[in-house]
């Protein structure tokens, strides 16, 4: 009895709705109960778009705008090392960062031109493409919301929830519904989970943010969302979707673990809500760095958590399941590949996701005059075209290099990502994206385009946005005196293909977190100088088919310094 009592306590500690302590135990728990996010809209319409910037109340302007896709944005001129010294108000800038979430990444024409409309007039030509599918703008001032909200809406498009802690954007498949090698296209599911869950006030009040990634190919980061469904085939019942949860990097990376369950695709939305039902009612709601779902999934085990799942939420037993189907080599879709009605799609590669409004609409009125109607974004900061006539696609390809959108990017531009670091980000430490282009361009002078695929993930702090511990090279922001600097992470990655890593666990593929060696750091200016060494250095040393990280993992630490 004493034990039961003392983990129940435990467990109300930590302001789990579903044991009943429903109390706020910080700011932010007590912020949302008070009112919800989704209420600052009205807000947002009837008051501080007249009285701007200045008259938002604090609670709204560093808390409930976030449930429309709205953080304030860095004051320019702020080091990285006063970021964690000076207060919120004395940081951030009377200026917005705004998200447009794009569900499964898919986009009409329409859609695209409403982007490079919005951010020409309201946010200085910005747009940024995430890694998880969105497209953020910056500059954007409140008294512009209302207006920004009736154009991206007037073609479908939406903000709300893009940031908070709440269902954030279903990451999918850029080719879902056109690939050859797909058995099932998920976006009938991903577009019920949107119209059931997304600001549905049951789901909008989560212990944090709440990530999610449906699709049949393995083409998605799908191993660091809280929920995941990713394709798989049952011996009996057929195509369906393989259950993964608990993912997430940051400060506390953990890699998602299998269910064990195989469930068909009509059935995806109600188990979506059964999972982010556990996390609302048994999240951990007392420490912010403790409160997603990766927590009690590790604590619980998977076994209590399928349990919970199907007894307490589905009320019914789940199909066991059989492994993804993974292919031989990870997928970014870049360049020329087939559709399964005989057209093409081109995947294209800006420099870590920078493009610019111009840039949007050039884009538009280029696939305007090919009769192109669909774009997609990836989960890896690049674009995708599709419905290309094959006696087009040279010509294609040609003009949209012209734009910066190169389709035969080298090693380095296709394979390096960075998050949008101290120009705009209040949590920075450095720069990121100028020093990633600069990277590029410094590699491919030096080594060209070099025989070998080494993913490159750059962050701006420690909170993985870029992915940093699952990339071949992960470089985290840091302070090295008065210089911005990384520490060095290598041989990440996540289980997207056949083979990839050789550690298993009841016969499932891992991903790897990498190698994070004591002491290895490098300077901001002399990280080309690094990543051509180390690059030299595994090209000399690798065995035949050996990728990057199984390099890493058997390098002595002389060859990776």
């Amino acid at each position: 009895m004493t034990s039961t009592i003392k983990a129940t306590t435990r467990a109300k500690g930590q302001g789990q709705w579903a044991l009943g302590y429903r109390e706020p135990l910080n700011p932010n728990e007590r912020m949302k109960k008070d009112d919800d996010g989704l209420n600052v809209r009205a807000r947002v319409e009837n008051i501080y778009q007249y009285t701007g910037f200045g008259g938002i109340d604090p609670s709204d302007l560093r808390g409930r705008l976030r449930w429309w896709g709205l953080y304030t944005q860095r004051k320019p001129g702020i080091d990285g090392g006063k970021t964690a010294v000076l207060e919120p108000h004395e940081l951030e800038d009377e200026y917005f960062m705004l998200r447009v979430r794009i569900d499964g990444g898919q986009l009409s024409l329409a859609q695209l031109r409403a982007i490079a409309d919005v951010s020409v007039k309201y946010a200085r030509g910005t747009a940024d493409l995430t890694d998880r599918q969105n497209i953020q703008l910056h500059w954007v001032r409140i008294e512009d919301v209302p207006a920004i909200w009736k154009a991206l809406e007037a073609v479908g498009l939406s903000t709300q929830e893009a940031c908070g802690d709440t269902p954030r954007v279903i990451v999918g498949s850029p080719v879902a519904g056109v690939s050859a090698d797909e058995r099932i296209d998920p976006t009938p599911a991903i577009r019920e989970i949107e119209r059931r869950f997304v600001g549905n006030p049951e789901y909008s009040n989560l212990p944090r943010k709440f990530k999610s990634s449906v699709s049949w190919l393995p083409d998605v980061p799908y191993e660091v969302n809280d929920v995941a469904f990713i394709g798989s085939v049952h011996p009996d019942h057929g195509p369906g979707f393989d259950l993964w949860v608990g993912g997430g990097l940051s400060t506390n990376p953990m890699l998602a673990k299998r269910v064990g369950v195989w469930v068909p695709i009509e059935d995806v939305p109600d188990v979506w809500a059964g999972v982010i039902g556990i996390f609302r009612d048994y999240g951990y709601r007392r420490l912010r760095n403790k409160a997603r779902l990766k927590f009690l999934v590790n604590d619980w085990g998977i076994g209590r958590f399928r349990d919970v799942l199907e007894n307490e939420y589905l009320g019914r037993k789940l199909a066991d399941g059989p492994l993804p189907e993974l292919p031989a080599q990870p997928i970014d879709h870049i360049g020329l590949g087939d559709q399964a009605d005989g057209k093409k799609y081109l995947g294209v590669a800006p420099v870590v996701g920078r493009v610019s409004g111009e840039t949007l609409h050039a884009l538009a009125d280029l696939l305007d005059r090919y009769n192109i109607g669909r774009v997609r974004t990836t989960a890896y900061q690049k674009l995708l075209v599709l419905d290309v006539e094959p006696a087009d696609a040279e010509a294609l390809a040609s003009d949209l290099d012209a734009l910066g959108l190169r389709t035969r990017p080298g090693t380095f531009r296709r394979a390096t990502m960075a998050c949008t670091g101290i120009e705009y980000c209040k949590l920075a430490i450095v720069e990121t994206k100028g020093t990633a282009a600069k990277l590029i361009e410094e590699l491919e002078s030096r080594l060209g385009d070099v025989d070998a695929e080494i993913s490159i993930n750059i962050n701006g702090c420690p909170n993985a946005c870029a992915r940093t511990q699952v990339a071949d090279i992960g470089l985290k922001g840091i302070r090295l005196g008065e210089e911005e600097g990384f520490q060095i992470h290598l041989g990440g990655g996540l289980a997207v293909s056949a083979g990839a890593f050789a550690e298993t666990e009841d016969g499932q593929p891992l991903g790897s977190l990498g190698r994070k060696l004591r002491g290895l750091k490098t300077t901001a200016a002399n990280l080309p100088n690094y990543v051509e060494r180390i690059t030299r250095t595994y090209l000399d040393q690798r065995a035949d088919g050996e990728s990057f990280a199984q390099w890493v993992a058997r390098a002595d630490e002389e060859a990776l310094a």
